[in-house]
């Protein structure tokens, strides 16, 4: 089952006892979690959080068979439990403490993997998801797409009495991918930058996240849409942040070659997720992917072939010459442009 506002509210009224929240990402289930910790402040005003992935039968027996000093139930809170960890005979009695207590509300959370962009329980967590699923409310929490991140970190900054330039999000979004608790941090950053005033592009662009992927895949847009001059720019700021020259060259690489084979995959008929499985791509894949294909649709395949040619030469040259790397670097840049002009 997927994760519905409604329904939480519905089993809250209606005093359901057990609320397990799993998901790929960390801040999905806090935040889930959070909203019914919030729910049962009042009714359940003592609260006991057993930490670590692997909390004992006996501590949650403890916990949950304790009667609250101010009456009313008490709260366990069992933050980023690992079913998988646990023996058959233990997680056995773990879910039955978690159905015979009476004097305790359970709010639990998991972070599974995730491959190929869909998550796949193994046995122990299946487990511990069944009997979650009959005491009470059991959600798989859904990734939020690309405009909904946008609408949250509008909200963040809001929050910060601040807000964002018309696209200034979305610039945020392409730098920092798809992990809330970065993009939470990099708004709260901005925000303080902007004066809590408005949060321009430019502000992203210049003190936002940099990470070298980030940073070289923008300089491959660049020669592929033919801005040599902003490519050359960007490789400078990269060299000024002493990033190593054979790095930067491969990551330029990777870059490449994630067009290359999105290239290969338009043209056979073949899904990004295939690609992904077929050169075993972990994290947020589709979002690399994505951006890959999007800017390899400005070049043919003869063109990437002979950009990869020219950063495989980039690469021995960095690794045997005693020309100035600097100068290395920007002479490939001029002859990747090049490269996508010709053939």
């Amino acid at each position: 089952m997927l994760y519905s506002d409604s329904e939480l509210k519905k089993r809250i009224k209606a005093g359901c006892a057990v609320y397990y929240f799993y998901a790929a990402d960390e801040a999905l289930v806090r935040s889930a979690a959070a909203k019914v910790e919030k729910a049962f402040s009042d009714q359940a005003p003592d609260t006991t959080v057993l930490d670590g992935p692997t909390p004992s039968v006996e501590e949650l027996v403890l916990a949950a068979g304790t009667i609250s000093f101010f009456g009313g139930k008490r709260l366990v809170l069992l933050p980023l439990v690992r079913p998988s960890a646990y023996s058959d005979k233990d997680l056995e009695e773990f879910c039955g403490t978690l159905a015979d207590t009476e004097n305790a509300i359970f709010i639990l959370t998991s972070v599974l993997e995730e491959k190929y962009g869909k998550i796949k329980p193994g046995k122990r967590e299946q487990k511990l998801i069944s009997a979650c699923e009959k005491l009470g409310y059991c959600v798989q929490m859904a990734k939020p797409g690309r405009a909904a991140l946008q609408e949250m970190a509008r909200g963040w900054a809001a929050e910060s009495g601040t807000s964002f330039a018309p696209g200034a999000e979305a610039a945020l979004l392409d730098r920092c991918g798809e992990d809330q608790f970065l993009l939470q941090n990099e708004v709260a950053k901005l925000a303080a930058l902007s004066g809590y005033g408005t949060i321009t592009t430019e502000m992203v662009q210049t003190l936002g996240t940099v990470t070298l992927d980030a940073d070289t895949f923008d300089m491959v847009k660049l020669v592929c849409a033919g801005n040599t001059r902003q490519a050359l720019r960007k490789l400078q700021t990269l060299l000024e942040l002493q990033n190593d020259p054979i790095l930067i060259t491969g990551a330029l690489i990777g870059n490449y070659l994630d067009l290359y084979r999105t290239c290969l995959a338009k043209k056979s008929r073949r899904t990004l997720g295939d690609v992904a499985k077929d050169f075993r791509y972990t994290g947020k894949w589709n979002y690399r992917l994505g951006n890959a294909e999007q800017a390899a649709s400005r070049m043919s395949r003869p063109q990437i072939e002979q950009s990869l040619k020219i950063l495989q030469k980039l690469d021995l040259e960095l690794k045997s010459s005693k020309l100035d790397q600097e100068i290395l670097l920007q002479k490939a840049l001029c002859e990747l442009t090049l490269a996508r002009r010709s053939l």
